[in-house]
């Protein structure tokens, strides 16, 4: 098998220029379907194992979709279904007969053309095509084991690889609890394109609108990879983006080359064949064929070792004279021969699933009337039932509804487009929308993206939140010296008896009850940056459906004003405010002080009286 496998292998990688070719052939030749279900509206890092889809070397630093699990290594036949270059140039694959190699099972043929038609709406300038996806299908699973599927589309038993515990493979623990792998240690790659749990929380999709993302699912699966390979803008039809898409998948050159041999051989042509009677592969990477030359089987199952004869005793020669009768021995029993096709009969056609999105002729929208009052979610939901030509629901359609850029409503985590697939009866619906602080009517558009057809026009309408009660909590006077603040003023808002909670209620201070109209000099709430008072602001009542006013300040000149709270509904409340003077203190009276006393002169014996005592000479006798 060595020698054998390298010889193919490196056929494989002399044809890089017809694969290159094939890509662009196959990106030119497809058309446009539905768009899956996108996390476009999710947008965050992928889970562990999800795959270095950035990685400049193609996914060989980082993980992988499948966990590096094991692989088919079986090549495609050297005789390609065409002749080279005969490349299919119609959107519907030709239903011919040839090689087994090149039969697909047809529910697994059809999940790959949805999956192609709905990436392809949605990111067309990655180029997929859905012999990729056919070529990793084979590789990964045998295409879901020869195509042994329910109706649905779901494998009939649990496709499983290895344990990845780090015996011989990547060691991943579990990420999923078992609900896919049922193994609540380490997980296992799971399903038809052999995702690992971990890679199936970020990329799985609802391909076939049964309401759950199913990696056994054919359709859900092939969807998932197709989305898978296209991450990170690249462009398949570009060899390097090719190349780097595969090597995401599983990190191996081996894993590569046989990727792109059989995504080749399916280029040049394939066919349909009946569910489960596809042919499986035999050789395994974790599997290796020692000294084995053969080409690998193209049986429907690995064949079964033929028991070696058991060797039966030697008898003696007998004598020529004597006659030895002859036992007759047993007829072999001829191999089954396939069954031969009338020639005069030319085959019956399979048809080709027309996708989901080609067969729909319309939206129609839901008739839920779309009403929320402001920062709130809407009680219902944008729904809009895809119908074909005859008005029948069509399922799997992938719809895209998109909001004005002129609302502040949004959908889960910020988005402004989501894209949801219809369910069985045709009904796409987005997710909760939540309404911003805008109060205004709004058009929501539902489109089927990849197709022409009028957009479903869902119309919506945010109401502001109303009270048609204001009460004030307390009944202590607002008075207060100028330049002075007042006490606290808590306010409660009601809407039909009950607490309205984030109601917009507007505060003026006023001179007078006859109307809110701005007071020129009376308190305020502080002043602005250029530091005028502030007279009329807006305030929000909390989750209790109160408020409070902390920042009321006199103002310079006294006498009587009045605060008005009015909210939306009706809710009017007037608050009496008092501005008083500061007190006068009357003027002292100062004391009047005593005259300075004066000194009487001493009357003399005489009588007279001298000013001030006066010493004279003695008289002389």
């Amino acid at each position: 098998m060595a020698a054998q496998f390298g010889r193919r292998l490196r056929r494989g990688a002399t044809s890089g220029a017809i694969v290159a070719a094939a890509v662009a052939a196959l990106a030119a030749s497809q058309g446009p379907g539905a768009i899956p279900p996108p996390t476009d509206n999710l947008n965050g890092d992928r889970a562990v194992g999800a795959g270095d889809a950035t990685s400049p070397a193609g996914g060989l630093d980082g993980g992988s979709a499948t966990g590096d699990s094991p692989y088919y290594t079986d090549l495609p036949p050297l005789n390609s279904p065409n002749l080279p270059g005969a490349l299919p140039n119609s959107p519907q694959l030709p239903i011919v007969t040839g090689p087994a190699a090149a039969g697909i099972p047809a529910t697994v043929l059809a999940a790959y053309r949805r999956a192609e038609a709905s990436v392809r709406a949605t990111d067309p300038s990655c180029n997929l095509p859905w012999q990729l996806l056919a070529g990793i299908g084979k590789v990964e699973s045998g295409q879901a084991r020869g195509g042994r599927v329910d109706a649905n589309g779901t494998t009939l038993a649990p496709i499983l690889g290895p344990v990845l515990d780090g015996v011989g493979f990547a060691n991943i623990s579990d990420t999923d609890d078992g609900a896919f792998d049922g193994d609540t240690t380490h997980d296992r790659a799971v399903g038809p394109m052999q995702f690992i749990p971990s890679t199936w929380a970020t990329w799985g999709q609802d391909a076939n609108g049964d309401g759950k993302k199913d990696p056994n699912n054919i359709y859900d699966a092939a969807q998932a990879a197709g989305m898978y390979l296209c991450a990170d803008g690249r462009n398949l039809a570009v060899k390097a983006d090719l190349d780097r898409a595969i090597l995401s998948y599983n990190r191996s050159t081996e894993y590569l080359n046989t990727v792109l041999s059989w995504f080749e051989y399916y280029g040049r042509g394939a066919h349909t064949v009946p569910d489960g009677t596809g042919v499986l592969p035999v050789d395994r990477s974790d599997r290796p064929v020692t000294g084995r030359t053969v080409r690998p089987s193209e049986s429907a199952a690995p064949p079964s070792p033929s028991p070696s004869p058991t060797p039966s005793p030697q008898k003696p020669s007998p004598k020529p004279t004597e006659t030895t009768p002859v036992t007759p021995s047993p007829k072999p029993t001829e191999p089954t021969k396939p069954p031969t096709t009338d020639p005069t009969r030319p085959p019956v056609a399979t048809p080709v699933e027309v996708p989901p999105t080609l067969r729909v002729a319309r939206l129609k929208p839901g008739t839920a009337v779309l009403t929320a009052v402001t920062e709130s979610t809407f009680a219902q939901a944008a729904t809009v039932t895809a119908v074909d030509a005859s008005g029948r629901p069509v399922a799997g359609v992938s719809v895209r509804f998109e909001l004005p850029a002129t609302t502040d409503a949004r959908f889960p985590a910020g988005a402004t487009t989501v894209t949801v697939t219809s369910d069985a009866r045709g009904v796409a619906k987005a997710p909760a929308l939540r309404a911003g602080a805008k109060a205004e009517p709004f058009t929501i558009r539902a489109t089927v993206p990849g197709r022409s057809l009028p957009a479903a026009e869902l119309k919506a309408t945010v109401e502001v939140r109303k009270a048609d009660a204001l009460a004030r909590i307390g009944d202590t006077a607002l008075t207060a010296q100028t330049g002075a603040g007042y006490a606290d003023v808590t306010v409660e808002a009601r809407l039909g008896g009950a607490l309205a909670a984030g109601v917009s209620v507007t505060a003026v201070v006023a001179d007078s009850t006859d109307a809110p109209t701005q007071s020129a000099d009376g308190p305020s709430f502080g002043k602005d940056a250029a530091g005028n008072p502030i007279r009329t602001r807006v305030l929000k009542t909390d989750a209790q459906g109160r408020l409070s006013i902390g920042d009321l300040v006199a103002g310079e000149k006294a006498g009587g004003y009045v605060l008005w709270l009015t909210a939306p509904g009706g809710g009017t409340v007037k608050l009496t405010l008092t501005v008083t003077a500061p007190a006068t203190t009357p003027p002292t009276t100062e004391p009047t002080p005593d005259p300075a006393p004066t000194t009487e002169p001493a009357p003399t014996a005489s009588g007279s009286t001298s000013a001030s005592p006066s010493t004279s000479p003695s008289p002389t006798s």
